[in-house]
C-alpha cells in the first residue's frame, strides 16, 4: 500500500509539481488545485512551517567587513584617475569598508534550511526559508500544527473534479 497519493504521475513530475505547488503557497498565501494535491501540498507545507518554529530564533549576530563602492550623490559610482606602470591612465572604482550585522545560522538552522530547499523551488527576488523564518514562524508560534486550510470551492470545468483553495492561515 501506498504512503503518499500517485496523482496519477510518475515520481519525478509529481514531486516536481509539489515544490511548485509548495512555493506557490508560501508566496501567495492560497492555491487552487484538486482536493488529493492539496492534502499532498498541506502536509508538506505543515512541516516545513513546523521545522521553521523550531528554528526560527536558533541564530547568532555577527559583525562582517564589507567592501563596497563609494557613492555619490546620485548613485554611481565614484572613480579616479590612476596611471599603470606602463604609462596608461584609466579609472578605477573608489571602494569603502564598513562593518555590518548579520544573521549566522547555527548548525541546526542550517540544516532546516536545505531541508526546506529539498521541497520547495527557488524564487528569483524571494528567500522562502528567510521568508519562512522572519515572518511566518513567528505568526504561527503559539499554534501546535494546523497552518493551513482547505476551503471547497465546487467542482472544476471540464472533468468535474474536485477544486479546493489551501491557503495559509
Amino acid at each position: 500500500m501506498a504512503i503518499n497519493r500517485k496523482l496519477g504521475k510518475p515520481t519525478d513530475q509529481r514531486l516536481a509539481m509539489l515544490k511548485c505547488q509548495t512555493t506557490d503557497l508560501f508566496l501567495n498565501g492560497k492555491i487552487q488545485t484538486t482536493e488529493a494535491r492539496a492534502k499532498e501540498v498541506k502536509a508538506i507545507a505543515d512541516s516545513l512551517i513546523a521545522l521553521a518554529i523550531k528554528e526560527k530564533d536558533n541564530f547568532e549576530m555577527v559583525d562582517v567587513k564589507v567592501v563596497r563602492a563609494k557613492l555619490d550623490e546620485k548613485g554611481n559610482k565614484v572613480t579616479e584617475k590612476v596611471t599603470s606602470k606602463n604609462g596608461k591612465d584609466y579609472l578605477r572604482v573608489v571602494k569603502e569598508e564598513t562593518t555590518e550585522s548579520r544573521k549566522k545560522d547555527m548548525p541546526t538552522r542550517l540544516n532546516a534550511r536545505r531541508k526546506m530547499m529539498k521541497n520547495i523551488n527557488k524564487v528569483k527576488n524571494v528567500d522562502i526559508p528567510t521568508k519562512l523564518f522572519d515572518e511566518l514562524a513567528p505568526k504561527y508560534e503559539g499554534r501546535v500544527g494546523g497552518y493551513t486550510t482547505i476551503v471547497k470551492a465546487g467542482p472544476r470545468r471540464g472533468d468535474a473534479a474536485e477544486s479546493v483553495i489551501l491557503k495559509l492561515l
